[in-house]
């Protein structure tokens, strides 16, 4: 890598840093504004290699920089008995008996309502929902900056380019052979900077609206209006059927109407509404590769040992800086768009990083909203009983749990380090 790509690469784990920072943060201020005891805030996680203690509480940075958290004490409630610890009956039980001894070990005599459990469940919510809230605020700032201010390029109904020939999709882009059938815009007579304004009667204002309408029409004849040199003039055409790429899925072909045109692409600022529109498809598309990221963890380990990488393969934080770094060396494409794809890389780590740790499971942050959640309905189902106060939920019952899913967490980190070394992403030859 060259000295640009290297820098790129810094700058952005630094900036994954900030995200963890701020996550942190996410927690910590609502954490100090409900008084609960918080004596660390960290990021990173082994070894300190700085810290400074202000009050209560000691800040500083770990030598593994993967992560962070913030240390607030009594997390968990004693046992039905009052106690934390009791004799034990079993591996598991130990666990959360010592679990639960280190969460009240710390808490000064005449401090207890300061342990987190005995928070009100509204405000357990606000302290875990922090850190992931953190996340999507970034993300919408990070995207807002690149589509309001960089702004996006959108493709217009005018005509910029007519190929000679249909060119079967599975071939890719190759030159037209004498086998190769005419294209329908070029039998109807199409020309570069034609604006079309309707297609079969419908009035067009999009190239999506245009696109659309050219797909489902299938194979057949059709009537199209253009704008040409100031004169609206109506063209006939023939469409054919050709297998073209799926728009919700790239990968995959559908048989659809052709025509044989190349819209005219414009970088234009957008407004809130787009802000908003890129988050939820964003946010649908983050939570189905969620969903598959057992299945995808196959490809990587694959990778691992040899086979080739895919492009949308996970990545660790050193693979994301890594293909980072190949952005901001990126001397084809302009400063402005290297730096709005890489602030649109950050956003979307920070997407991720918000839903993953919505799971609810522990040790995300998910686990705890949970707990909060189901003590709510727990004493709300009570009073409308009118039975007594069931008390707080013993979230420490699940510890067993999230041992397993932290072991398996590790697991992957190291298997996605191993391959980010080996065989990396890669965005350029």
């Amino acid at each position: 890598m060259d000295l640009i790509a290297i820098t790129g690469a810094v700058v952005f784990f630094v900036g994954v840093l900030a995200s963890v920072a701020l996550h942190e943060i996410g927690h910590f201020a609502p954490a100090k504004w409900f008084d609960v005891r918080v004596t660390q805030y960290m990021v990173g996680f082994g070894r300190t290699v700085w810290s400074r203690r202000r009050g209560e509480t000691e800040y500083g940075l770990k030598l593994i920089p993967f992560g962070g958290y913030v240390r607030m004490i009594g997390m968990f409630p004693p046992a039905r008995d009052g106690r934390m610890r009791r004799a034990s009956t079993g591996p598991f039980q130990t666990l959360i008996e010592e679990a639960r001894n280190s969460s009240a070990e710390e808490t000064p005599p005449g401090e207890e309502h300061r342990l987190f459990y005995t928070k009100k469940w509204w405000q357990k919510l606000i302290i875990m929902s922090g850190g992931p809230l953190m996340n999507i605020i970034l993300a919408v700032l990070l995207f807002g900056i690149v589509l309001m201010g960089f702004g996006t390029d959108v493709p217009k109904p005018t005509v910029s380019a007519v190929p000679d020939c249909v060119v079967p999709a599975a071939d890719g882009a190759r030159k037209c052979t004498p086998a190769d059938p005419l294209s329908p815009a070029k039998k109807a007579g199409l020309r570069p900077g034609d604006e079309i304004v309707a297609f079969n009667g419908t009035p067009i204002d999009s190239w999506n609206k245009a696109s659309a309408l050219i797909r489902d029409a299938g194979a057949g004849p059709v009537t199209i209006t253009v704008n040409r040199d100031g004169a609206r003039r109506t063209l006939h055409a023939t469409l054919i059927a050709a297998d073209r790429p799926d728009p919700n899925n790239p990968a995959q072909l559908e048989r659809v109407g052709f025509l044989g045109v190349s819209p005219t692409v414009v970088r234009e600022r957008q407004g809130p509404g787009a802000v908003i529109g890129e988050m939820g498809r964003l946010t649908a598309a983050t939570a189905h590769a969620m969903v598959h990221i057992p299945q995808r963890m196959v490809g990587v380990a694959k990778a691992a040992f040899g086979e080739k990488r895919a492009m949308d393969s996970p990545m660790s934080v050193i693979g994301a800086s890594r293909v980072a770094g190949e952005i901001a060396s990126a001397s084809q494409v302009s400063v402005g768009d290297r730096i709005a794809t890489f602030l649109q890389w950050l956003g979307a780590l920070n997407l991720f990083v918000a839903l993953f740790n919505l799971v609810p499971l522990l040790p995300m942050d998910g686990g705890h909203i949970a707990g909060a959640l189901y003590e709510a309905l727990r004493r709300a189902v009570a009073r409308l009983r009118r039975r007594p106060d069931p008390g707080y939920v013993d979230v420490a019952r699940a510890l067993p749990v999230a041992y397993a899913v932290a072991s398996v967490l590790i697991v992957m980190g190291v298997l996605l380090l191993y391959a980010d070394i080996v065989n990396p992403v890669r965005i350029s030859n």
